[in-house]
Parts: structure tokens; sequence; C-alpha cells
């Protein structure tokens, strides 16, 4: 059985997209050759391995298409992909004498891994799945062919491969020239393409972002129509191209392609549930796209990509449509829209399966994301400051990025009150932080002393009676012990467990 489809033989090219000239094939090869260069011997040697034992392989998919873009990366390790005509157990052996390290966990799949020095390197068997229409797998099955494999990549810029050892640029589907033109496209038709496998579709979305390439009219169509076919995918392949998508380059484009083809539907719908939402501070904007500004100007404030901040800012106002209201006189307002924004976003964080860690500190950052608002209508007390960092805690960072995320507005004298407001209060943090170290804030008293003072257990009344002093803490900064013990037992004077008998 044949393991490419009719429609996707080499030479099978749309024909809107032009063929590359010879030259620029060659200066594309060139390129790839130099920024290959730092491993180059090392992938020639793996080739002339597998070619001295009867079998074909080439480098294939990111990393050719990275050579191409001159984005390969720096200094340091690499990750490497190839496909081969030789079985699972074959590659093993002959990476068994090559590589430092090996494992096969990907075997089932025809996938051997291997490490060589820093780099480490995936080779996969010739493939030639065929798809369930409802199963979420594919039913794997080894192929015969370069061009036939590469058929069955998610797009055409990813479809693109080195022979080895003799360095033969393979092009079937027309990825130079898709690359030349900062376009995605699939490599066969797209819709079946996306029928195949529809975690192709936030593929689409995804290096829309990563690349900041446009999706071909013709897959943004296909998408759409198949759209609800994401539904047979995990949520954890779902979720791994979310958070690419979301660490991209340009996180709004791809975000845009999941809103516009209806996937963000079906895996994050409080995203489009935004577009038809007035925000209160800002009415010439709906808070749709007020969030990808939001999103967009947090990232310009990371030092690195931030996957947490990056969420929250995403998700700070998806409790707007569950809390809107209209109010006498044309107003509208979202009261308590964080808190109940906090807990769909746990929701939806849990479905798509992310750690529990991430997940509480995404919603932490939503439910606390407007606690600023009112600091510059009237002065915070010292006490106010500092439950404002004690509640942020680890998040502080984050928080202060989210919050000046989150002035969108088009008044210059109104965005530049906000701005001098939040300078004014991480200038007070700052004081406070270094006068009382603020981000380790405890009680006078622990748990073992309250004990002893009070003549009792473990149990709640320990905690009750720690949360009383961690609130004068807070309230009126550092009181010494002394005064602690003497609130502590003015305190307990007043709680009923202190009239019963020990």
């Amino acid at each position: 059985m044949p393991d490419a489809p009719d429609d996707a033989t080499p030479g099978a090219r749309d024909a809107s997209r032009p063929a590359p000239a010879p030259a620029q094939v060659a200066a594309a090869r060139r390129r790839a050759v130099a920024e290959l260069a730092r491993v180059a011997p090392l992938v020639e040697e793996l080739g002339r391995r597998f070619a001295a034992a009867g079998h074909e392989v080439a480098l294939v998919g990111g990393p050719v298409r990275d050579a191409f873009l001159g984005r390969l990366g720096g200094a340091g390790a690499f990750d490497l992909d190839f496909t081969t005509s030789a079985r699972p157990e074959q590659t093993l052996e002959l990476l068994r004498g090559w590589a430092d390290a090996h494992w096969d966990v990907g075997r089932e799949f025809g996938t051997i891994g291997a490490r060589r020095g820093d780099v480490v390197v995936e080779v996969t068997t010739y493939r030639a799945d065929r798809y369930d229409p409802d199963s979420r797998k594919p039913e794997v099955a080894f192929g015969s062919s370069l061009e036939g494999d590469l058929s069955r990549r998610d797009l055409t810029v990813n479809a693109m491969a080195l022979r080895l050892p003799s360095l033969e640029f393979v092009d079937p589907f027309g990825g130079l020239a898709d690359l030349a033109a900062r376009v995605l496209r699939t490599p066969v038709a797209p819709e079946r393409s996306f029928a195949d496998d529809p975690l192709r579709m936030m593929r689409l979305a995804r290096f829309a972002s990563q690349l900041r390439f446009a999706p071909a009219p013709a897959a943004l169509a296909a998408a759409t129509a198949l759209a609800d076919r994401i539904g047979i995918v995990s949520a954890e392949r779902v979720r791994t191209e979310l958070e690419k998508l979301l660490l991209g380059a340009d996180p709004r484009a791809g975000l845009s392609v999941l809103v516009g083809t209806g996937l963000a539907d079906r895996v994050l719908p409080e995203l489009p549930a935004l577009r038809l939402e007035i925000d209160e501070h800002h009415r010439h904007k709906d808070v749709y796209e007020h969030t990808l500004t939001v999103l967009e100007q947090a990232i310009a404030l990371e030092d690195s990509p931030d996957l947490v901040l990056r969420l929250a800012a995403l998700l700070h106002d998806v409790g707007k449509p569950a809390t809107r209201r209209f109010e006498p006189g044309g107003g509208v307002s979202f009261h308590h829209h964080e808190v109940v924004g906090a807990k769909m976003t746990a929701r939806r964080l849990k479905a798509l399966r992310f750690d529990k860690e991430t997940t509480r500190a995404v919603a932490r950052l939503v439910e606390l994301h407007l606690r600023f608002h009112g600091y510059g209508d009237g002065e915070w007390t010292d006490s106010a400051v500092r439950r404002y960092v004690t509640d942020a805690g680890p998040l502080l960072d984050r928080l202060h990025k989210l919050t000046r995320s989150d002035s969108t507005t088009r008044n210059r004298a109104r965005a530049a009150r906000l701005a001098r407001a939040y300078d004014d209060l991480e200038a007070r943090i700052a004081r406070l932080q270094a006068a009382e170290e603020l981000a380790a804030v405890r009680p006078e008293l622990g748990g073992e002393e309250i004990m002893r003072l009070l003549g009792v257990r473990p149990g709640p009344v320990v905690g009750r009676a720690y949360q009383h002093l961690l609130a004068l803490r807070l309230d009126a900064g550092p009181v010494g012990e002394e005064a602690a013990r003497a609130e502590l037992l003015r305190w307990w004077a007043e709680q009923p467990e202190s009239q019963q008998p020990g």
C-alpha cells in the first residue's frame, strides 16, 4: 500500500505557489548548511552511519525550517529531528554505538531518542498513519518514502528535509516558497490534513504566533469548518499547543486564529465571550480587544517569556460577562468580576490539565488584579500596603506587571495619573520592605510559643491565634514580642475555649 495519498505526490504543489528558482534553492541550502555548521560533522556522521547500513535518513521539520530562517539557536544544546527508512529496532542498534545515551520511550510510534554531547536527536521511522475519525490517536503505520512522510507534516514550512549525508534539499510541497512568502499552508488539502489530525488546527494558530506567518485563506476556512473535531483531541495535547502559542513572539496573531476559526469556542470559550462586552473604563473598546492589548503590554514588561503572567493577562477579565449589570443612567458595572474570574480561570486551567502550581498562581493574579484600583483616590495606610504585599506573596512582581498592563486608556492624562500612582505604591512597598522585611512578614510569636502561653495543644485555636497576631503585625507593623504576648492574652480571654476547663 502506498504511504503517500494521490494529492500528496512530489511536485503536486498548489499552482498558486510558485516553485522557487534553482538559484533560490541553492542559496537557501547554503544558508541552512552554514547555520548547521556547528553540528554539521555530527549530522553528516549520523547520515553516513545509516547509509552504510543501507537505510535512508534525513534531517527534517523544525530544524530545517529554523536553519533557513537563521534561528536554529545560539550556543549550547540543539534538538534535531530525523526521519528514516530504518525500523525502530534498527535505529536503536545504529544509535547504540554512536550516542552517549539513548532511550526508546517513543518506540511504539517509531521514535528513538539519543544524546551526543550537547545535541539531542529524535529519529523516527517514515510514517504512513491512518486516523479513525473518532479516535484521538493515529493507527501507527510505517511508510516507505521520505516524500510520503513529509506529506503528513502539519505545514509546508515544516515539510522540508535535507537528505543525509548528501545534504540534498527535499521540498515536494513548496515549503521554501511559503517560507519566503511568510504563509502557513498544509502539504495536502487542509480539509484532509485537519480531518486526519485535528491538532494541526491548533498548530496553525501556534505557528502564526511563533513565526509571525499568516495562515492561508484555505487553511483558515478548513479550520473553521472542522473546528468541532478538536473535541476528540486530549486536553493535554491542546494545552501544550496553547502554551507554545502564548509563549510565541506574537500571541495576538495566534489567538486571533483561534477566535476567528471558532477553535477558541471549543478550547478556551472564555476568550471569545469577551468580544461583545463593553469595558466600563474604555467604552471605545470591547473587553476582547482590551484583553489582547493588556497581554501585549504585559509581554513588553517581561524580562523573559513568562507563561503565568501571560495567562493572567489573557484571563484577567473573563469574569466580566457573568457580572455585567446595566446601571441607571446608562452605566455598566462588573462588580466582583475579579472574584468570579478567578474561579472561572481555575476551572478552565484545570480542564486544560495545567499543573496545580500554575493554576493557583494565575487564578490568584486574576483575583488580585483590581486590588490597586482606588490607591490614587485616597492614601493607603501602611497596613493596606502590607496586606497588598502579603496577599501577593511571591506573585508580587507579576502583580506589578499585570496591574500596570491593565491600563489601556487613550486618555494620556489619566494614563499618567495611574502610572504615577503605581510608581508611588511601588516606592512605598520598597521602603516598607527595607524597614520591615515584608516579603517574610510573620507575627512576633510562632506556634510553639502560642501553645505554651495559652496552655493548648495543636489544633484550630493555634491557627486562629496565629492569624490574629498576623493581622496585628500587618496593621501595626513590628510591635515587639512583649506587646504581642499581651495582645495574645487579651484575645484569648475573649475566646470561649479559654473558659473551658483544661
